[in-house]
């Protein structure tokens, strides 16, 4: 059999079929939503008298629903092809897979295969969605499958690239940060073909722009993405085949290496100093998160030069186009804090795997300092993840491109943003005692709050001019959106706090938008400092608070 034992085993120990059908059911229930949100803020807005406006909000609906589609199919493929083979690393089962009789192909095809089961279901699910959506009119149906044909396309890549990362590098956080840094690269780089070559060019390369070409109606380049995307998943296939024992096998010599080396007498091991913070000084001082995480560190570097220079091509013409400008910061923006969020809860789940948790439970660390110790160490660690968007912000305001108001409030913005996406993830982490949960979980909120955030902007630009009328048709969205919510952060420690936290994000994001769209830049860094600094602290007081019953050291009876 092609994909072999690894395929049946990640999907008989998946979760039961019914967990699967109620998320595919989320999903295409928020699309239904999405649709109905529009149709009541155009005509709470707008006349429609005619076969022609309902036509035209059919195409502008395809639109919106196309990109959120595409980013979360991406996003959801990547991550989850990564962290199916990092958690085997973490726990140490890979060695046993690689010991066995499986071939190579057999194992990465079959762990390629069993991430992408999830994604796969959730495209079949939305597609009466968009058939729905397509009765408006304004698309036809070969547009649609051209789209879904593009979508899974780009999935299927995303997946490739992030399952060869995964068995390439040591630990989740780099195989994450890797995989998000390939995948912005992706869309700038086809951003930049734009400005050199025209979209006919850049839509056989990029996805998003793919994606577009997908809904025209002439329909072209589509044959020569689906080869691009063919190449990189042949390509990374074929390098992960043929190099998944020569990775792995090697690193487990050097740590039997380490091993002996430390088995040594004492004498030719110099002593070093342990700083107060124990867990501070291991997150910092020791190779907690792999040897070769400089290779993330210029991988960033290297993002955060283009996006520069994207800055200051548009900063020297007459007229900066805005959205070339946003192009260049909001995808690393966004990737900083998927790269954050996926450190800060490995940084928990990483030890649950390996049993060091265990032991440092039973020492007399008390919570603050384990608690604190980690979101330093992942501020620390994640330098550059941290500290070149902010510096991009002050490159906006040296370009011109931004006010120097305009730059201090964002570089506060994305500070408190940066910040809230580390606790998140430390919360996350002790939240849920599944590595996969805990990650899917942490970066899914993020995706939740910042590409909704994006599509919520979507639609206010797109069918409405009048914010005011526009609260009554979001309430619903912002209702269940405060649901999920709650759910997803109190699992196993519920509080009125994280309950507030819950409520007021959707509600103060939508303020937040308003308030951006009509220009009043001040009060969206007040909402935004309010909204995510009191979501931080809610989630940051119960995970010190009630450390002792997250972690298992006592019980609720206890």
């Amino acid at each position: 059999m092609l994909l072999g034992a690894v395929f049946e085993r990640e999907v008989r120990f998946a979760p039961r079929a019914r967990g699967l059908f109620i998320g595919r059911a989320i999903y295409a229930g928020s699309l239904l939503a999405i649709i109905a949100t529009c149709w009541l803020v155009l005509t709470g807005t707008q006349s429609i008298s005619t076969v022609g406006d309902t036509a035209r909000f059919g195409a502008t609906l395809m639109r919106t629903l196309a990109p959120l589609q595409l980013t979360l199919a991406v996003l959801a493929a990547a991550m989850t092809a990564a962290v199916a083979v990092s958690v085997e690393k973490d726990r140490r089962t890979l060695e046993l897979l690689l010991l066995s009789r499986l071939t190579e192909r057999e194992l990465v095809l079959g762990k390629l295969a069993a991430s992408l089961l999830r994604v796969l279901l959730m495209l079949l699910s939305a597609i009466p969605v968009f058939g729905l959506a397509a009765l408006f009119g304004g698309v036809t149906v070969p547009q649609l499958v051209r789209l879904f044909v593009v979508t899974t396309a780009a999935a299927l890549a995303a997946a490739s690239i992030a399952n060869t990362v995964a068995f390439w590098k040591d630990t989740t956080f780099q195989a994450v940060a890797i995989t998000a840094f390939a995948l912005v690269a992706w869309v700038v780089l086809g951003e930049a073909i734009v400005s050199w070559q025209g979209p006919a060019i850049a839509a056989q390369l990029s996805p998003a722009r793919a994606m577009f070409a997908a809904l025209a109606p002439a329909g072209g380049g589509l044959l020569s993405f689906l080869g691009v995307c063919l190449a990189v998943i042949a390509g990374t296939n074929l390098l992960a085949i043929r190099r998944v024992r020569a990775w792995n096998m090697a690193r487990e010599a050097r740590r039997a290496a380490q091993a002996r080396a430390q088995a040594g007498p004492a004498s030719r091991r110099p002593a070093r100093q342990v700083w107060a913070n124990p867990v501070l000084w291991r997150e910092i001082c020791t190779n907690a998160y792999g040897r070769t995480i400089v290779i993330v560190r210029l991988a960033w570097l290297l993002l955060f030069a283009a996006a520069v220079a994207g800055v200051m091509a548009e900063a020297r013409a007459d007229r900066p186009d805005r959205f070339a400008v946003a192009v260049a910061v909001i995808p690393m923006a966004l990737a900083s804090l998927l790269a954050v969020t996926a450190l800060a809860v490995t940084s928990i789940t990483t030890e649950r795997d390996r049993g060091s948790l265990d032991l440092l439970l039973v020492s007399d660390l008390e919570a603050k300092e384990f608690i604190w110790g980690k979101l330093f160490g992942v501020l620390v660690v994640a330098r550059e993840v941290v500290l070149l968007p902010l510096l991009l912000c002050v490159a906006l305001v040296a370009s011109g491109v931004a006010s120097l108001e305009n730059g201090l409030y964002l570089v506060l913005g994305t500070a408190i943003l940066l910040f809230f996406a580390a606790v998140l993830g430390i919360h996350v982490g002790l939240s849920y005692p599944s590595s996969r949960r805990a990650i899917g979980v942490g970066l899914g909120t993020i995706a939740f709050l910042f590409i909704g955030v994006a599509t919520a902007m979507r639609i206010m630009v797109a069918f409405g001019s009048s914010f005011e009328l526009q609260l009554a048709p979001f309430l619903a969205v912002i209702v269940g959106g405060a649901i999920g919510l709650y759910a997803a952060l109190s699992a196993r420690n519920p509080s009125p706090a994280i309950g507030w936290a819950s409520a007021l994000l959707p509600a103060l994001t939508f303020v937040g938008i308003t308030g951006f769209l009509q220009g009043n830049t001040l009060q969206v860094l007040l909402v935004a400092a309010v909204a995510y600094g009191f979501a931080t602290v809610a989630l940051l007081v119960p995970a010190i608070g009630a450390f002792d019953l997250l972690t298992g050291r006592t019980t609720a009876g206890e």
